[in-house]
């Protein structure tokens, strides 16, 4: 594994592998929507789509899930996408300065919580961000700020105690929440910091050790992307998840209502 600085050397190389990826490019076929969602909402909107096909026959879901920051640089580069879900408000921010998104459809619908995470069976005292300074955590897992949410709020809480700087020589760079969360659960490093619904996702493989406070509200938007080619049936989608059954779907994998609500 590399360190933070080595990691951020390959997002270029990482941002363009996902583009080409096959099919990415193809144009959207009939009845297809294309929804791309930060990779925390993996496991809800993969149900809520599921439900949605089954109440729409004729319509199929294309999920692509990745960090919010790898999303925004696909669209800036082209990629057909019919909604984007981003895990923070600034990611969203920027996609509207961008004019890349339907300001008009941008809503918040689900909100999360940041925990920090060590391996099931660690065997290290590890109930706080205060006890990461000690020197058997050596490899701590962190989104990396620069394209993934999660890293960011994590910044923002170890600065808000004083902890970012003397922990920074240990952090372990992911290229998305779900990256970070399998470091840990793989037990490859002493500590992570994940949002409450991955965790929740691995609770067979991780532990809760602490929730962290001191970062800005977890809230995700959602929008319709203004190139989307169907925007009758983008609007469609979006009135289900933010419906009392998409809801109740996330809110079934942890996930809070907007607003810490």
């Amino acid at each position: 594994m590399k360190s933070l600085n080595h990691h951020c050397g390959f997002v270029v190389l990482a941002l363009s592998l996902v583009l080409c990826a096959p099919g990415f490019h193809r144009s959207a076929q009939a009845g297809e929507l294309i929804v791309s969602a930060a990779a925390s909402l993996t496991d809800a909107l993969n149900t809520i789509k599921a439900a949605y096909e089954k109440e729409n026959p004729g319509t199929k879901v294309i999920t692509n899930y990745a960090a919010s920051g790898t999303l925004l640089k696909q669209m800036e580069q082209g990629a057909p996408v019919d909604i984007f879900a981003s895990a923070d408000q600034r990611t969203m921010d920027q996609a509207v300065e961008k004019k890349l998104i339907d300001t008009a459809t941008r809503v918040d619908f689900a909100a999360n919580s940041l925990v920090l995470i060590v391996p099931i069976g660690s065997k290290l005292s590890v109930s706080g961000p205060a006890d990461l300074n000690k020197p058997e955590v050596a490899r701590i897992a962190i989104g990396n700020p620069e394209i993934v949410p999660v890293g960011r709020y994590t910044m923002e809480a170890f600065k808000s105690l004083g902890l970012d700087e003397s922990l920074r020589p240990k952090f372990i760079a992911g290229e998305s929440v779900r990256q970070v969360l399998d470091y840990c659960a793989r037990g490859e490093v002493e500590a992570a910091v994940v949002f409450a619904t991955d965790a929740l996702v691995a609770k067979d493989k991780v532990k809760v050790a602490a929730v962290l406070t001191g970062h800005a509200p977890i809230d995700y938007p959602v929008a319709i992307v203004a190139s989307s080619a169907n925007k009758g049936q983008a609007e469609g989608f979006l009135r289900y998840l933010t419906s009392a059954p998409g809801q109740e779907v996330l809110a079934g994998y942890g996930f809070k209502k907007p607003g810490g609500k």
